[in-house]
């Protein structure tokens, strides 16, 4: 039965997408994936028949029924694996057990990392920056992307369709049956991509910067970008997600403030409340973030523009709350740049948190907007009118430096 409802979709002259939806998956590595995902695998029918990627081992039989619609799966000549995260790779020895290809290609690390990870029934053959394999009547091009995101990571040019195949980058978690950017919403789309961005690959913007200057100094002809994950651009979607990809690596930021806090009795609420009316009185943008409330992959898609990040907790055991240490956590590790910082608390006999909030924003390179705010249980007197100030001072130093990144100064 399953041999006759999985369809490969033909995505130009000689390739098909052959690869898996997963409408339920809801956390990747931490980062929460509200609507699904796809693993993209694609098959190029040349004289030698090769197939990009493979899919997460549970959807294996999914891909190979796909295939079997084009040609008995046992006709692959090679495989590539452009990255060996599982999802990707996590099929791959099973495959390899079945078609038995001629020849798998993996970037040299790549190699490494697929021998550490699987048992394989079979050699890889290691590729170079810039090295090609003929298809007798096509070619593919390897270009190293070490760290984008992991370091065997490369992605595979066809010169014959002009088709990138750009591995996780340019991709979105997006559990769709469309195939096609242009057959999305967009606002839908620019969200997801952007989540993505955020949440994955925000560490490793400078490499994204040098990656695009460098395909564009190669002027190598794009009529279609296919990811590994989420639809396929083409036509105006390529120059759309490169000048995102562009304005998200640079991360000019704006007069936005990002406000997270966790609290156990409101008191820390109450502060985290003052604090964004007077950043919006101030003239910024707030966006108020409850750990209760919201995702760690939520506050990392609004740090994406953010100039501003204000950290509040309660104390707990001498600690910040575990909810706030999560958040912290999560953001410490993907890298967010050039953030003005704020830390605020209330404590009912120790306090520790408001400093320990500091330490993670020292940690992250942020520049300290001034000692944190912290309170002895409710936020009486001056408290919450100081809180409101803070939030006007902070509106104005971000404001300030929105105009010096419009002007050029």
């Amino acid at each position: 039965m399953m041999d006759r409802c999985f369809m490969p979709v033909q995505i130009s002259k000689h390739v098909y997408w052959v690869g898996a939806i997963d409408t339920n998956i809801r956390d990747f590595h931490g980062y929460e994936t509200r609507r699904g995902t796809t693993y993209n695998a694609y098959l190029i029918m040349g004289k030698k028949v090769a197939l990009i990627d493979t899919v997460k081992a549970p959807f294996k039989e999914e891909m190979i029924s796909r295939i079997s619609k084009i040609l008995p799966p046992g006709e692959i000549d090679y495989i590539v694996s452009n990255h060996a995260e599982r999802d990707h790779s996590g099929s791959l020895a099973a495959v390899m057990e079945e078609i038995k290809p001629q020849k798998v290609f993996a970037s040299r690390t790549g190699v490494r990392v697929l021998r550490e990870l699987f048992d394989l029934p079979g050699e890889l053959t290691p590729v170079n920056d810039g090295d090609k394999v003929n298809l007798g009547d096509m070619n593919l091009t390897f270009l190293e992307t070490r760290m984008l995101h992991w370091p065997d990571s490369m992605i595979t040019y066809l010169n014959e369709d002009e088709l990138l195949f750009s591995q996780d980058g340019f991709g979105m978690h997006l559990a769709t049956f469309e195939r096609f950017y242009d057959q999305l919403d967009p606002a839908i789309l620019e969200y997801e991509a952007a989540t993505y961005f955020a949440n994955i690959l925000m560490p490793y913007s400078g490499l994204i910067t040098k990656l695009i200057e460098r395909v564009v100094k190669m002027g190598i002809p794009l009529k279609m970008i296919a990811p590994d994950h989420g639809p396929i651009w083409r036509g105006e979607g390529i120059g759309r997600i490169i000048d995102l990809y562009q304005k998200w690596a640079r991360r000019k930021t704006t007069s936005k403030g990002v406000i997270v806090y966790g609290t156990m009795w409101g008191n820390t609420e109450l502060m985290a409340r003052a604090l964004a009316e007077g950043m919006a009185a101030g003239g910024a943008k707030v966006k108020l973030m409850s750990t209760d409330a919201f995702h760690r992959s939520d506050v990392m898609y609004e740090l994406l523009d953010a100039g501003a990040l204000l950290v509040g907790s309660s104390t707990l055991n001498n600690h910040l709350l575990p909810s706030v240490a999560d958040v912290l956590t999560y953001i410490k590790g993907l890298r967010p740049k050039d953030l003005l910082a704020q830390s605020f608390g209330s404590y009912g006999w120790s306090g520790e948190a408001v400093g320990q909030i500091e330490e993670y924003l020292k940690a992250m390179k942020a520049e300290l907007a001034g000692e944190g705010i912290k309170v002895k249980n409710r936020p009486g007197g001056t408290v919450l009118e100081d809180c409101y100030k803070r939030g006007l001072s902070l509106a104005e130093i971000l404001r300030e430096g929105s105009a010096a990144v419009r002007t050029g100064d």
